[in-house]
């Protein structure tokens, strides 16, 4: 069964060159032992924090300056851009009337990047799949 994410989750972007922690809002107004996430959760900076540096060409920064450093790949400050909401969600559990954020949902980056839960911020609440 799937853990319901939360306030001070960490995950990574397959892109990324270090974890970050997930910001979740308490607008949900649903507290596990801290705010609890929904699939909307995905506003770059405001909830998806940047992952150290990028490594994808498909980043415009990326590509100048591997460009500019004749081919080698020059890794850039992370800037998320999420390709839409956290998927699947819970099938059974709705926060604002969106399905609640746990530990197996991914999420697509404009950048080609997937990012994904490494820890759920809490153990104690399941999300029910």
């Amino acid at each position: 069964m799937a853990v319901q994410v939360a306030m001070g989750a960490t995950a990574m972007c397959s892109f990324g060159m270090a974890p970050a922690s997930i910001m979740v809002l308490p607008a949900n107004a649903v507290m596990a032992t801290t705010p609890a996430g929904n699939i909307a959760d995905s506003a770059p900076v405001v909830n998806v924090p940047p992952f150290g540096a990028c490594t994808s060409m498909a980043n415009p920064t990326v590509a100048s300056a591997t460009a500019a450093a004749l081919g080698v790949l020059t890794p850039m400050p992370c800037v998320p851009v999420p390709a839409g909401t956290w998927l699947p969600g819970s099938t059974k559990v709705l926060l604002k009337s969106l399905p609640t954020l746990h530990n197996t949902c991914k999420l697509m980056c404009s950048y080609g990047g997937v990012i994904q839960i490494l820890s759920p911020g809490q153990f104690k609440v399941m999300a029910g799949g």
